[in-house]
């Protein structure tokens, strides 16, 4: 008996020796074993197992999007014994998509991303945990009240220009209140305090401001070799201290150190009120204007936040309480009142303001004062009407990244089908906004030149998100990844998709082009030679008035027919990537880092739709005002209308589009970068393009669906290369390259175009 507990024993030690080490041990990904019959099972029309299945599931594992299924063991003996079958079943399991996520509505998020017909986006939803971010973010965030170890010198190129940009003009405004101090005799000891402020402000590098009575600081128990100075015990000591007599009769008695000294309340001393009255509100107007500059520069953050943290605490501090101090080298953090090292810190283009990027947060202002400005100074009495095109053109960027994020903020806490329908609207509300102004302006004008605008940056936003979004983040994240993969399968999805919608799109033109009239204007010969050939100019096609039957019998027809099947294919996408069809995108949750903790969210569904509204009405502004003062660009530019129409009304819509694209290939995720070009392209073709039609046929403004030769070769050019360059499921910067050359041709040819009829 003895024997068999000795032997159980060993046996036990050696099970939690051998667990101890296998938890030492590196996690073995167990995707890799299903990526070996991944293929395999799909020929023979068997569910693909997912990896994390085992007839004994364990806590902590991936969770899939879709149901467990059992694993066709036949297939998996018949892949171990064919090398060809383990490199096909890991080439279509490498697709595989792992989300790691903090939350849940994080990681309803990071799917939407790899959805069709979801708007991508790159930034959290979720108000992330302060201890989970990194290092670098937390020092954004910090608010200057530390004294931290740090080497180096004080002396660096931020901290000279902040000499040039602010350190002068604030030391003289100290100077100044010190002087009026001085005058005022019962300011005096104000005017020592601004004395010291002037020459911390000048170069406040290398300084820290501090109460008086806590000069003497505090070591941190995480430096125990930190030199702290000692704090001063009383002098009467306690009789356990005095010495170590066994006489122990009497109870040790404890001396509470003597409070110190009594002073006159702050508020109770007349040159506090000399000091509010005199020094301080210039004080508050001079660190006011710094604070707003420093913040509007972004970069210059800290500066911004060292203005504030004075204004707020320390000029309404007494003056014999603050003490400025030079910093010596140290291993501890001791905490102050103002501690700042550099001036300038390049990584505030990161810092968010209630999940708000601090670039939207400026722009903002911006169009509030182009919305009153343009509808209050009707007749470009104090602003110019080219001023207010560009204000207006450059309001719809920060609009469109609130529109991003309430969309994002939507989908994340909703299902699927609530997602897709905010995605298909308010995705859609950017454009639709512009395009219907610039209708409607044009039938008020009786000009034909604001439809063909409107052509134009329709064409324009599909060459954009076809060939330069999908470039450009192309050559950046191979430029750092040298190459990456992305999965082939979705891409076809959308790639096949592109060529409905453009085929769709351009048929009216097509059908036009093979049964249209060409008529053309101001035909001539040259005289005395009747067998020269005609010299026409302005060649076009009829179809409306000149071809009245040709048009209203069969184009018209063929239009409204099409703009009811691009929506219906576009439905049928939907149904096709997310529900039956979802394994395509082989997404997998893996909550266990966020498991457990809860998540505070940016903006409710009620919030994100109050934003949405409110931009959406903006948005509907700034795109009249862009309308109404297009007139005078047409007019006074060499420039052709085609070109302002493709570059400028088409591609600035989808700057934040743009930058989302370039942060997730530099993230390795090219995947990503690809989908975000080709759900707005889609869109463009099976949404914006039928509601015009919809919207013409309750109120006719005149809008046909034929477009120029020129948009219809660039259109199909550009799907076919796209096409032809996913097709192997990798990319590299040479790809990227030549997709942005060929879109910079297409620019070319538009450049040098002649404006189009009507214009």
């Amino acid at each position: 008996m003895s024997h068999y507990k000795a032997s159980a024993s060993v046996d036990g030690d050696g099970r939690r020796r051998r667990a101890a080490t296998e938890a030492s041990e590196p996690h073995w990904d167990p995707e890799i074993k299903a990526y070996r019959y991944n293929s395999l099972c799909d020929r023979m029309g068997m569910p693909v197992p997912h990896p994390d299945m085992t007839e004994t599931p364990s806590p902590g594992v991936s969770h899939p999007l879709g149901q467990h299924t059992p694993k066709c063991l036949s297939v998996l003996r018949g892949c171990s014994l064919h090398s060809r079958c383990l490199d096909d079943g890991w080439q279509e399991g490498s697709h595989r998509t792992t989300i790691h996520a903090e939350n849940e509505v994080e990681a309803n998020k990071e799917a939407n991303n790899y959805r069709f017909g979801f708007r991508k986006w790159k930034s959290h939803v979720t108000e992330l945990p302060f201890e989970d971010r990194s290092d670098v973010v937390k020092e954004l965030y910090s608010d200057l009240n530390y004294i931290r170890p740090v080497t180096g010198s004080p002396i660096s190129l931020g901290n000279i220009v902040y000499l040039f940009l602010f350190g002068w003009w604030i030391c003289l405004a100290y100077l100044v209140i010190c002087g009026l101090m001085f005058i005022s005799i019962i300011g005096i000891p104000y005017g020592k305090l601004c004395q010291k402020l002037a020459c911390y402000f000048l170069w406040p590098f290398g300084k820290a401001i501090q109460k008086t009575s806590s000069v003497v600081k505090k070591c941190c128990v995480k430096f125990p070799d930190c030199e702290a100075i000692p704090e001063e015990e009383p002098t009467d000591s306690t009789p356990l201290t005095k010495s170590c007599s066994p006489v122990t009769a009497e109870p040790p008695v404890l001396l509470v150190p003597p409070p110190p000294p009594q002073r006159p309340r702050y508020w109770c001393k007349v040159n506090t009120y000399v000091w509010l009255l005199l020094g301080f509100p210039l004080l508050a107007l001079v660190h006011s204007l710094a604070c707003f500059l420093a913040w509007f520069l972004v970069f210059s953050m800290p500066v911004a936040k060292m203005n504030a943290r004075t204004l707020r605490s320390i000029l309404l501090m007494p003056p014999e309480e603050v003490h400025i101090r030079n910093l010596e080298k140290q291993h501890c953090e001791t905490k102050v009142l103002l501690c700042c090292y550099r001036a300038f810190n390049w990584n505030y283009y990161k810092y968010k303001v209630d999940c708000i990027n601090i670039f939207a947060i400026n722009v903002l202002p911006l169009v509030i004062v182009t919305i009153v400005i343009g509808y209050v100074d009707k007749g470009n009495v104090y602003v110019s009407s080219q001023a207010k095109f560009a204000t207006a053109v450059c309001s719809i960027i920060p609009l469109s990244y609130y529109i991003g994020m309430g969309i994002a903020s939507i989908s994340a806490q909703s299902n699927f089908a609530v997602g897709a329908v905010v995605n298909a609207t308010f995705g859609s509300m950017i454009e639709m906004t512009f395009y219907i102004s610039a209708l409607l302006e044009g039938f008020r004008e009786g000009s034909k030149c604001f439809e063909e605008i409107v052509k134009a940056a329709l064409t324009g936003t599909l060459l954009g998100c076809i060939l330069f979004i999908p470039g450009i983040c192309m050559i950046i994240g191979g430029l750092k990844h040298r190459e990456q993969r992305f999965n082939s399968r979705s891409a076809g999805v959308s790639s096949a998709l592109l060529f409905i919608s453009v085929g769709g799109a351009f048929a009216p033109t097509l059908f036009s082009k093979a049964y249209g009239r060409l008529v053309c204007e101001g035909c001539s010969i040259t005289p005395g030679n009747m067998t020269a050939a005609f010299s026409c100019k302005n060649c076009h096609y009829a179809l409306t008035e000149n071809n009245w039957s040709l048009f209203h019998s069969h184009i018209e027809p063929l239009v409204y027919t099409v703009s009811v099947l691009l929506p219906v294919a576009y439905l049928i996408g939907l149904i096709f990537t997310l529900k039956t069809h979802s394994h395509i995108y082989d997404i997998h949750i893996n909550e266990d880092n966020g498991h457990g903790h809860g998540h505070v969210v940016h903006w409710s569904r009620l919030q994100a739709l109050v934003v949405l509204i409110l931009t959406t009405v903006m948005m509907a502004a700034c795109a009249d005002l862009t309308t109404d003062n297009i007139r005078s660009i047409i007019s006074h530019s060499s420039v052709s209308q085609y070109f302002l129409g493709v570059t400028v009304l088409a591609m600035v819509p989808e700057l934040p589009e743009i930058v989302n694209g370039i942060q997730f290939a530099l993230q390795n995720n090219i995947s990503l970068s690809l989908e975000v070009g080709s759900c707005i392209a889609v869109q463009v073709c099976m949404i914006q393009i039928p509601l015009l039609i919809l919207f013409n046929a309750f109120y006719d403004v005149g809008f046909v669906l034929i477009f120029s030769d020129l948009h219809l070769w660039a259109s199909i050019v550009s799907v076919i290369l796209v096409n032809y360059i996913f097709m192997d499921g990798k990319s590299d910067y040479f790809q990227g390259t030549a997709l942005v050359v060929v879109y910079l041709i297409l620019l070319a040819l538009y450049f040098f175009a002649p404006s189009p009829l009507g214009c």
